[in-house]
């Protein structure tokens, strides 16, 4: 049975949450036994091959020299954040780190997609404002404090909307060719991290499987998201996007035990009631 054409968009976006959501679990857990920037650079290095790979073997069409630039400096972008964000997850509890990114990383490409094209309708805005409340309450911490790393998510978060602003201006070309050259953005500016802080140290080999499984998902959600926003609106890709947190949150709660209010219950369920409000403008 076919997808209706207003739901692929957010199909898109909602196959790159579970895409990102489980890649940043994987990385903020390796990140507290590795060097987060050497692992951010290992994850980015199997994205390209994965990626490159099943461009070439789909034949995809190459990208014009416009799109390969944008997709590079959203690169240099996401593969920064992605870097930063690694560190703030090992820093502190990925419950309330994660969310803190996905506030920044979907008010911003939000709020300038809105000034230039408009307002996209009554309905999808209250979801926004259902995600965003949703997202809140997630990353609420329980006892009033400031969780260690929140700083570093903050930062992430700005490094993120970056991306997702770039990425949008490289246009209609091929998703994974976009994906593949904004890796290459990626992987120059962590290597560059690595070598510049002299972070070269041996990694155990569970930590290099889950740095591979951790990098191939997370461009995996690059690709999807590059689909999400080439059929529909940047705005609503970004914000269903930015429900990426539950995933982790999720996992977090499953795998590490830490620890789920009642709140981060109604913001799950605020998130969930957006997601056909802002899919089916």
């Amino acid at each position: 049975m076919p997808v209706p054409a207003q739901l692929v968009p957010a199909s898109f976006s909602l196959a790159a949450v579970l895409c990102w959501g489980t890649s940043d679990f994987i990385g903020g857990y390796v990140s507290r036994r590795v060097n987060a920037f050497l692992l951010t650079a290992m994850a980015h290095a199997s994205g390209l091959l994965l990626v490159t790979v099943l461009a070439l073997a789909n034949r995809s069409t190459f990208p014009s020299t416009r799109s390969l630039h944008w997709a590079f400096i959203a690169g240099l972008c996401g593969g920064a954040a992605l870097a930063v964000f690694y560190r703030a997850l090992a820093a502190g509890r990925m419950g309330l780190t994660a969310p803190v990114a996905a506030v920044l990383s979907a008010a911003i490409p939000t709020a300038v997609t809105i000034f230039a094209e408009g307002i996209p309708g009554i309905v999808p805005m209250v979801g926004f404002v259902l995600a965003g409340i949703g997202i809140l309450l997630i990353a609420r911490a329980e006892d009033g404090s400031s969780p260690d790393g929140i700083g570093l998510a903050a930062l992430s978060g700005i490094g993120f909307a970056g991306f997702y602003l770039c990425i949008k201006q490289a246009g209609e070309g091929s998703a994974l060719w976009v994906a593949a050259c904004s890796r290459v953005g990626s992987l120059v500016v962590t290597v560059g991290i690595v070598l510049l802080g002299r972070n070269l140290e041996r990694m155990p080999k569970p930590a290099v499987g889950l740095g591979f499984l951790a990098g191939c998902l997370d461009v995996s959600g690059s690709a999807l998201f590059v689909r999400a926003i080439q059929t529909g609106r940047l705005d609503s890709a970004v914000v269903l996007t930015s429900l990426y947190p539950a995933v982790t949150v999720l996992l977090a709660r499953i795998i590490l035990h830490e620890h789920f209010t009642r709140w981060k219950a109604v913001g799950m369920f605020a998130a969930l009631v957006a997601v056909p409000m802002i899919a089916g403008k």
